[in-house]
């Protein structure tokens, strides 16, 4: 009976258990929505990541897209021919037009100045000159296009100096353009000759202290002439003062003259294929500085010679085709010379016309094979040559927006075509390569996109800028790398699990922290900090970890048994603090000391001395302020990966009898190296894209060096600087999207090298 009742009672628990566990229903339900969270999260991570490579791949194409155009070529529409606009049979000396493309001038040697629109050919408006009866043309000239200047060399001696000009109106809301001619020097020819010799050759300026006019006539005499002008304060009548003087005789035969907007340079083009400088800036002490030869074995020689904006560059057309740069620079005697700074690809035929550019430094170039060719000096780049004509074009003319020409290969014919040049001045030369700029000694690595000048030279070079990224990462890394790393290393190994359960999240939640707090910090407080109290920063980094080391030994070798007993195992960490705190109060009070008795009591002072530069906000300041910005996040996934090596593989090492530190370099390090080296890669490319803490404590500005008392300008920084106040579309602008492209190409590739090693210590390691 009691037999019967255990076997019925064991029965009935059994049959308690099966109904508290699910039917095959349930079980086939439970195990349906598994598979649908499964799958679901798996879509998730899926989708999550062909987000990522899409968003990065979106950003790339972005960015190129910005990019791509600054590397397009010029273009030049096939031009419209027309009848010359007021053709009389007077050749054309020069072909101008005004910005809208509304109303262009031709200046003819008859000494007319016809208005007309280059669209058609119709003539708007002509203006005779006043030239005497019976005096013929000899010589013309022009200043720079953008002063509107121009100068008739007559037959009797004199000269007449005109501006074309044009008045914007807007009646009923429609642009109208009013051309019209003055006369800065007055409307009566000017003598510029004691004899009654022709003008040959002339020269004119709108010049910084007034109007220079240099002339040369058939005897050989050359003459400068100086006219300053001022408006009576009553009568508003112009009022000149001309200085003229005698300038040495030339001992060539002259082909063109230039004069700068300076008016105390004076260059001279010889039929020997010669170039010539004369300092005019004392006129009674005008003397001829420096001949050179630009263009050998040519019948012809200098065909054609012209200033680029700003009166700096002169370029240089040869009867073989030839053209090359050149400008004033200093040599080791502090004398100004003629310097060949770069050539351009050479023309089928004798330069006939140069045009400069009204605001950039390029030019537009024509020969007598009937060819137009677009040059641009800062990139030394020749964008087009284009055979326009069968016949010798014999003038050229760009307008002020770069976006159409004029041209003529006759004397009853006018070409007019459309063009685009946008960013002629980008080239792989100009940013990456040193370039010889305007004024400066010798080729550099510059950048300066702007400045209070008209005519100044955008200067692209994009290696200050790495140099300066490259800079701000490394300094950062060597501060942040050695403290990240090593307290990972200890906190995760060798802290109490007590005091890394405080340390750990401190230092996470330092990430938390905003870089522009950051940078607000470095560059207020520790760039001033710093900068006095110089001794006290090479102090700590002396005294620091000799005392560091010291208390070691002491703790170890001196200190009582009884009373390192009584420090748990994991907490000697903390009797370091003192040692800190103790360290950093000495140094900064022993700072002016040591400033009195080795640096003459001025350690900045003492480094200029050396010959060492000494800024205020350098990569010393940033190095500390970036690197405590990028130790969180060394630290946080070094940690991780040594606290995660498995415990197994120390504990074998320190059974076979192994140290705890032996352990460490030999087991622990190696399988965690994967993790570290992630952690520091990671560091680095949160160091190289920084934008806040560079662009706040350094002094942002572009130089080329390492120098850790300097400052620098990032990528980034200077992105955020410049992006706001470049016109969108223009070279300034699409030159920001590339450094941008420059900075994301380098991460990825950065980035993934990083991996492959990474993969590599993975699979190497993965055995032990």
């Amino acid at each position: 009976m009691s037999e019967k009742q255990h076997i019925s009672g064991a029965g009935s628990g059994r049959s308690g258990n099966d109904s508290l566990m699910p039917g095959p229903e349930a079980r086939k339900r439970l195990r349906r929505w598994r598979r649908i969270k499964d799958m679901s999260a798996k879509g998730f991570v899926a989708t999550a990541g062909v987000g990522v490579i899409i968003s990065l791949a979106t950003i790339f194409v972005y960015l190129f897209s910005e990019v791509t155009p600054l590397f397009t070529g010029a273009d030049m529409e096939e031009p419209v021919q027309y009848e010359m606009p007021g053709f009389d049979q007077a050749e054309t000396l020069y072909l101008v037009t005004e910005r809208y493309n509304a109303v262009s001038a031709r200046f003819t040697s008859d000494g007319q100045v016809i208005f007309f629109s280059p669209e058609s050919g119709e003539v708007v408006k002509t203006v005779m000159l006043d030239i005497p009866l019976g005096v013929e043309v000899t010589s013309f000239a022009t200043g720079e296009p953008r002063s509107g200047f121009a100068a008739f060399g007559l037959s009797d001696g004199t000269a007449l100096v005109v501006k074309h000009e044009y008045e914007i109106s807007y009646p009923d809301d429609q642009r109208q353009v009013s051309p019209k001619v003055s006369f800065p020097l007055g409307e009566e020819p000017i003598r510029v000759a004691e004899e009654r010799m022709p003008v040959r050759n002339i020269a004119v300026q709108d010049g910084r202290r007034g109007v220079g006019l240099v002339t040369e006539t058939t005897d050989g005499t050359l003459t400068y002439a100086r006219y300053e002008g001022e408006r009576h304060f009553m009568t508003g009548e112009l009022e000149l003062t001309r200085s003229i003087h005698r300038l040495p005789t030339p001992e060539f035969e002259i082909s063109r003259m230039l004069v700068d907007i300076t008016l105390r340079n004076l260059v001279i083009g010889d039929t020997e294929g010669n170039l010539h400088y004369y300092n005019i800036h004392r006129p009674e002490q005008a003397r001829l500085v420096d001949s050179v030869s630009v263009v050998e074995g040519v019948e012809g020689g200098v065909t054609e010679l012209e200033y680029l904006l700003g009166t700096v560059s002169i370029i240089v057309g040869g009867a073989d085709g030839s053209l090359t740069q050149w400008f004033l620079v200093r040599d080791d005697e502090n004398q100004r010379r003629l310097t060949e700074i770069r050539s351009f690809d050479s023309h089928p035929g004798a330069i006939t016309h140069i045009f400069p550019e009204h605001a950039r430094k390029g030019f537009m170039v024509a020969d007598d094979a009937g060819h137009v060719g677009l040059h641009y000096a800062t990139s030394a780049r020749t964008l087009k040559i284009e055979k326009k004509s069968d016949k010798p074009i014999n003038r050229v003319s760009l307008s002020p927006r770069n976006n159409a020409y004029l041209f003529t290969d006759s004397p009853d014919t006018l070409s007019f075509g459309r063009m685009s040049n946008p960013h002629p001045e980008i080239s792989f030369n100009a940013l990456w390569n040193r370039v010889w700029y305007e004024g400066r000694d010798r080729p550099e690595y510059v950048w300066q996109s702007s400045s209070a000048t008209d005519e100044f030279e955008p200067k692209f070079s994009f290696v200050p800028l790495s140099v300066g990224t490259l800079k701000a990462a490394f300094y950062a890394m060597l501060f942040a790398m050695p403290l990240a790393i090593m307290g990972a290393i200890y906190s995760a190994y060798f802290m109490t699990p007590k005091l890394r359960g405080v340390v750990k999240p401190t230092i996470e939640v330092m990430e938390a922290l905003p870089t522009v707090i950051l940078g607000f910090l470095a560059g207020l407080w520790m760039a001033p900090f710093v900068e006095n109290h110089l001794p006290a920063v090479f102090s700590i980094l002396i005294l620091m970890p000799f005392l560091m080391l010291l208390m070691a030994v002491f703790w170890t070798r001196i200190m009582p048994a009884e009373l390192r007993d009584k420090v748990p195992p994991g907490w000697e960490v903390v009797i370091l603090i003192p040692v800190v705190l103790f360290v950093g109060w000495v140094s900064v009070q022993s700072s002016p000391w040591i400033e009195l008795a080795l640096f003459d009591g001025d350690m900045r002072q003492w480094f200029t001395n050396q010959g060492i530069a000494y800024d205020q906000r350098n990569a010393l300041v940033v190095g500390m302020a970036m690197g405590f910005a990028v130790i969180p996040t060394i630290f946080s996934i070094a940690e991780d990966a040594i606290f995660n090596v498995p415990k197994h593989l120390t504990q074998g090492s320190l059974a076979l009898g192994a140290t705890p530190w032996q352990t460490m370099v030999g087991v622990v390090l190696l399988t965690a190296s994967p993790g570290i080296f992630s952690a520091v890669m990671i560091g680095f490319g949160r160091a190289v894209g920084e934008t806040m803490i560079v662009l706040m404590a350094t002094g942002n500005s572009p130089v080329v060096n390492f120098n850790i008392f300097e400052g620098m300008r990032t990528l980034s920084a200077n992105i955020a600087v410049e992006m706001g106040e470049a016109a969108r579309g223009g070279s300034h602008y699409r030159i920001l999207f590339l450094a941008a492209l420059v900075l994301f190409m380098a991460t990825f590739v950065l980035n993934t090298i990083a991996e492959i090693i990474r993969q590599r210590l993975r699979r190497k390691y993965s055995s032990l």
